[in-house]
């Protein structure tokens, strides 16, 4: 059976999904959600958003939700780890062998605990606000702003040292935080990457992928 990602493009959850996807260069179907009438929070889509037998059911509502035949994940990061290990042998690894998959681990939860919280903050003021017709918080931006900052010392003291976050070569750790870094480029908040060389070198390089070029073209269309 062919897997199905249920979201909206607009999403970077959803196209971190589709990019690990695109990484491994394995045929999906994509079901759009209108999260905007609220569908994501109503049935049939909580069916979807359950967590595995015997486990009792969790419905939060939340896009991506993901289907590979009877198995039904939600949270994205949860969803390209299933990827990169069930599908280990085609495509891009995304995993490492031995010691090195505890650094990628490392990196992957910089990206969760660290970078996202922030950067979520900051899409909500630069990019959702406008379109509800809010007014951007500033304190909110410049408290934000200079929290993301010390992140984005960190990761630029790692790509001092690795071409990759978790190795020498592209993994997860390298695709998790891409899908918002992106949308982070439309706004103000690209000044604090432009201001760190290893980073944007990285960034850049990320950026060239054609497993990303796949997805941004994939976002282009709907």
């Amino acid at each position: 059976m062919v897997m199905k990602v249920h979201g909206s493009v607009l999403s970077p959850p959803v196209l971190r999904v589709f990019a690990a996807l695109c990484e491994k260069d394995l045929e999906f179907e994509f079901v759009f959600v209108e999260v905007k009438a609220g569908e994501h929070k109503k049935e049939p889509f909580l069916a979807l958003n359950v967590s595995l037998r015997p486990c009792p059911p969790l419905p939060f509502g939340q896009v991506p939700a993901f289907e590979d035949g009877d198995l039904k994940l939600f949270e994205s990061r949860a969803v390209t780890q299933h990827i990169a290990h069930v599908f280990a042998d085609e495509g891009t690894p995304l995993i490492c062998e031995g010691k090195s998959m505890a650094t990628v681990g490392v990196w992957m939860e910089v990206e969760a605990q660290q970078f996202e919280p922030l950067a979520l903050k900051l899409r909500r003021e630069f990019l959702y606000k406008p379109r509800s017709g809010v007014a951007t918080d500033a304190a909110v931006v410049e408290e934000s702003e200079a929290k993301l900052a010390k992140v984005l010392d960190v990761y630029e003291a790692r790509l001092s040292q690795s071409k990759y976050l978790g190795c020498d070569c592209f993994t997860l750790a390298d695709l998790h935080p891409l899908p918002t870094m992106t949308t982070l480029m439309g706004t103000p908040v690209r000044k604090l990457f432009d201001a760190r060389p290893k980073l944007s070198a990285w960034l850049a390089d990320i950026s060239a992928r054609p497993a990303w070029a796949k997805v941004l073209a994939m976002r282009n269309q709907q």
